[in-house]
């Protein structure tokens, strides 16, 4: 198979196969002997990305926001950059919109819950098919705020199943992509709309589908998303994107320099202007920030194999799904092909199979995934495995992994 643009075949080594050699010029940094299947936990870093955080640390490794010489101006300009190159990806203007950043998803959805104002909202309104990132926040702002939590189930497709009387003065909290097996809210743009009828708001769990599934989330009218760069080529870091409105109504108790233009001994002021910067409490990770904007351009012009990243990926996905299908003995959540794919062995331990993978130079995650209540509780499956793909992966990385699993359950049997 012949590798144009992006995957480009390298002379291989004599001692690896051509499925150890075939690999991205972006990834070349890579043990050729290594099948890396975990994007769905942090995706790999671009050459670009590494360059990029490189560079600030060795170039012009000053504090953003509070000095005057060059250094700071030019990490002033450069977040600037990367704020407006995540509300341009999303097709947002920032006339209603602000760009926050902060740790990780999981922070950012916190940000937002622990700190909504008390007596708007009548409820709190989730899924059983979500990350303990939204799970586990939305129990403890649904307390503090002295609401009842609604857990709705969702349709195979990833659709919310909900009556629009469900959502009077909700605070709805739902992922976009699952981590599990890669399903998509296929009616986020009516359930907006039916919350917002009804006086509610929606906050966006967009930490998968920011790599893959971005398209769902154009010119979004949700009033937050929240997203981790390191799911999308980026370096580690939460992404906070929310409307002006939603900020400047939080009843703010997480404050910190950087966030202030005055303090008295009593009282303080607020910085005008930005509502992103309420979000913000002291230093932030100005490398890393710097790093998404190379990360979103980089994700604009790369085409591996030729392809735009959603038909590589699309086409790995089916790859993946139909020899996963094939072996015997196993159990696929997924019913169709998915960038995000999770199983199980009924008679074999998931994690004893992702050591014999590893021992095979294929990193696959092994567990319940941080989405236990619907895999453990309501389904009662035992750990699962779960194979996911990013835009390092090539087909030969899906035959290498689907043959040494089915190579370990034979063996097995």
């Amino acid at each position: 198979m012949k590798h144009s643009g992006l995957f480009r075949r390298t002379t291989p080594n004599p001692s690896t196969t051509d499925s150890q050699a075939a690999r991205a010029d972006d990834f070349s940094y890579l043990d050729p002997g290594s099948t890396y299947l975990d994007s769905a936990c942090q995706s790999l870093r671009p050459q670009p990305v590494l360059d990029a955080m490189t560079e600030y640390y060795t170039a012009y490794n000053a504090c953003g926001g509070r000095v005057k010489y060059a250094w700071g101006t030019r990490v002033d300009n450069e977040v600037q950059d990367a704020r407006r190159a995540v509300l341009d990806l999303l097709g947002l203007s920032a006339r209603q919109r602000a760009v926050s950043f902060t740790l990780n998803t999981t922070f950012g959805l916190n940000l937002l819950l622990q700190q909504l104002p008390q007596d708007r909202f009548a409820s709190m309104v989730t899924s059983h098919i979500e990350h303990n990132s939204v799970f586990l926040p939305t129990m403890t702002a649904a307390t503090r705020l002295g609401v009842p939590r609604l857990v709705l189930d969702r349709t195979p497709d990833g659709a919310l199943v909900y009556q629009p009387a469900q959502l009077e003065r909700a605070v709805v909290v739902v992922n976009v992509a699952s981590n599990i097996d890669g399903r998509l809210l296929t009616n986020l743009t009516d359930l907006v709309r039916d919350t917002h009828a009804r006086g509610g708001i929606v906050i966006l769990d967009a930490a998968q589908a920011m790599a893959h599934s971005r398209a769902l989330l154009a010119k979004t009218e949700a009033d937050a998303l929240c997203f981790s760069a390191h799911k999308m080529y980026g370096a580690s870091l939460g992404v906070i994107v929310a409307t002006h409105e939603l900020i400047e109504s939080l009843d703010l108790t997480f404050v910190g320099g950087g966030m202030v233009a005055d303090v008295r001994e009593d009282s303080y002021d607020l910085l005008p202007g930005d509502p992103g910067a309420l979000l913000e409490p002291g230093l932030q990770a100005w490398g890393e920030i710097i790093a998404l904007r190379r990360a979103i351009g980089w994700l604009g012009t790369v085409r591996p194999g030729g392809q735009t990243p959603a038909a590589h990926v699309a086409a790995l996905s089916q790859q993946m799904f139909e020899g996963l299908a094939e072996i015997p003995g196993l159990t696929l959540l997924n019913t169709e092909p998915s960038p995000v794919i999770s199983l199980y062995a009924p008679r074999q331990d998931s994690h004893r199979l992702a050591v014999f993978l590893s021992q095979s130079g294929v990193m696959a995650r092994s567990g319940y995934f941080c989405a236990h209540h619907y895999l453990k509780e309501q389904l009662g499956l035992p750990p699962l495995l779960r194979f996911s793909l990013g835009l390092h992966s090539t087909p030969a990385d899906i035959d290498k992994a689907v043959q040494a699993l089915a190579r370990l359950m034979k063996g097995l049997s």
